[in-house]
C-alpha cells in the first residue's frame, strides 16, 4: 500500500465560473490560477502523485507552460492516474476536505465525489469529500480563498 497526501490552495478573483471537484457553483467569483484553479482536485492529483513519489503537480504540468492555461483539472487528474497505474497500483479511496466560508459546498458533494471517482476509475463510496469553515480564521476565514486537503490510499495491482 502506499498514502499520499496533497494540499492546494487559490485566492479568488472577480468573475467565474468556480470549479471545485469538477463541479461548476454558481458564484460571483472563481478562484486564480493558470488552469482552471480547481483546489480540490489539484490537492488529489498532488496525493495521487506523492503517494508513488512522483513529485507534485508542478513538476509534470508546470504553471509556466502555455499547453496548460485554462486547462481542465479533471484532464491532470486522468494523467496523473494513469502515471500511477503505469507504477502498478489502484486506487484504493481518496478522503478530502475543503475549506471555506463561502460558498456552500454541501449542495455539490455528491456530484463531486462522482466526478472524482469516475476520473479515478472507482466506485463512489470510495471518495469522500467534505467541507468546512475555519471559523473565520485566516485566509478562508477572511474570503480571501479556498484551500483544500486531500489523502489517498493506493493499492499495489
Amino acid at each position: 500500500m502506499r498514502i499520499g497526501y496533497g494540499y492546494d490552495v487559490h485566492r479568488f478573483e472577480d468573475g467565474g465560473p468556480l470549479v471545485i471537484g469538477g463541479v461548476k457553483i454558481p458564484f460571483g467569483k472563481s478562484l486564480a490560477g493558470h488552469s482552471d484553479a480547481d483546489v480540490l482536485l489539484h490537492a488529489i492529483t498532488d496525493a495521487l502523485l506523492g503517494a508513488c513519489a512522483l513529485g507534485d503537480l508542478g513538476k509534470h504540468f508546470p504553471d509556466t507552460s502555455s499547453k496548460f492555461e485554462d486547462i481542465n483539472s479533471r484532464i491532470l487528474l486522468r494523467d496523473a492516474l494513469t502515471m500511477v497505474r503505469e507504477k502498478g497500483y489502484l486506487v484504493n479511496n481518496v478522503d478530502a476536505t475543503i475549506v471555506t466560508e463561502r460558498p456552500q459546498m454541501a449542495p455539490h458533494i455528491n456530484e463531486m465525489r462522482q466526478v472524482i471517482a469516475d476520473d479515478l476509475k472507482v466506485n463512489i463510496d470510495q471518495v469522500s469529500v467534505k467541507a468546512t469553515t475555519s471559523e473565520g480564521l485566516g485566509f478562508e476565514g477572511n474570503e480571501e480563498g479556498i484551500s483544500a486537503r486531500a489523502v489517498i490510499l493506493l493499492t499495489e495491482r
